[in-house]
């Protein structure tokens, strides 16, 4: 399999989320189509895959790949906090599986004009779907001080927020917010050097890309029902990368577990394992956790 699209922790999610031949599945974060495709595997002739994803950019590079298989394939854009009106635009009533891998992909890290990565020099967008909200550029350039703080305390838990949102807002006053380049810069001017290699902008573009694209938002909305759409005995399978991510949905399937609507099937999330930590090195803050609907 390409390492560029290179799936996480693919055999524990098929193991948690066991789809059987016939069964109705929603990869509902489709991405390069990798846990997809396997899924596909394994539901056969008789099988229907429903894939969503809000980046436009994934979806013919995934209708592609799942061409070749037997099941019966639905790919749609959208967001996966939709999911219940989806799945009644395709008159689908219930499912048997559901996964949300909530990770960019590697394609998303690479591509030049969405500025994900610090890394590499392009314009402050990160939107996910490019026709919807705010670049990032836009917040940079108009929040206040307080409200950039906030933002970095709250979704990237930077501990030197204050001094980079005032930073910022220097940069700022000489010309607008643009380019990767010249957040980094800014970024570099107020946070220090860390000792753990964590590049000092990694939790800034995370906390901005969370804004940007509502992230934190749209997985709560996504898992507030989502019992609704499970057949009993259909499973949920939700990677995460980061703490904020994995409180979320960790609160939400113990919510659920109480009321009795869930089963958890994770009593700690899992984890890559070494080898595949040093196969695929993104992997490595990757938490899965799964539920089954009682």
């Amino acid at each position: 399999m390409d390492l560029a699209h290179q799936p996480v922790l693919l055999k524990e999610t098929l193991e948690y989320l066991a789809p059987a031949p016939g069964q109705t599945f929603v990869d509902a974060t489709l991405g390069g189509a990798g846990h997809a495709i396997e899924i596909a595997k394994r539901i056969g002739k008789d099988g229907t895959l429903i894939g969503i994803d809000r980046d436009p950019a994934f979806l013919e590079q995934a209708k592609g790949k799942l061409k070749i298989r037997e099941c019966r394939t639905s790919i749609v854009r959208g967001n996966f906090e939709d999911l219940r009106g989806i799945l009644k635009k395709l008159n689908v009533d219930r499912i048997d599986g559901l996964l949300l891998d909530l990770g960019l992909s590697s394609m998303q890290l690479g591509t030049g004009d969405r500025g994900f990565s610090f890394l590499r020099e392009a314009p402050l967008d990160m939107r996910m779907d490019m026709e919807t909200g705010q670049p990032a550029s836009h917040y940079l350039n108009q929040l206040s001080e307080k409200s950039l703080t906030s933002i970095l305390q709250r979704y990237g838990e930077e501990r030197y927020a204050r001094g980079i949102a005032r930073a910022i807002v220097r940069a700022r006053q000489r010309k607008p917010l643009a380019t990767t380049s010249d957040l980094v810069n800014a970024i570099l001017r107020a946070a220090p050097r860390r000792h753990d290699r964590i590049h000092p902008a990694t939790r800034v573009f995370q906390a901005l890309r969370i804004l940007v694209n509502r992230e934190l938002e749209c997985l709560e909305n996504a898992l507030k029902d989502v019992e609704e759409v499970m057949r009993p005995g259909a499973r949920i399978a939700v990677i995460s990368f980061h703490s904020l991510e994995d409180r979320i949905v960790k609160n939400a399937f113990r919510e659920k577990a109480n009321a009795g609507a869930f089963e958890i099937l994770t009593r700690k999330p899992v984890t890559p394992s070494d080898e595949e930590t040093r196969l695929n090195p993104r992997s490595r803050s990757a938490k899965l956790r799964a539920a089954k609907r009682t």
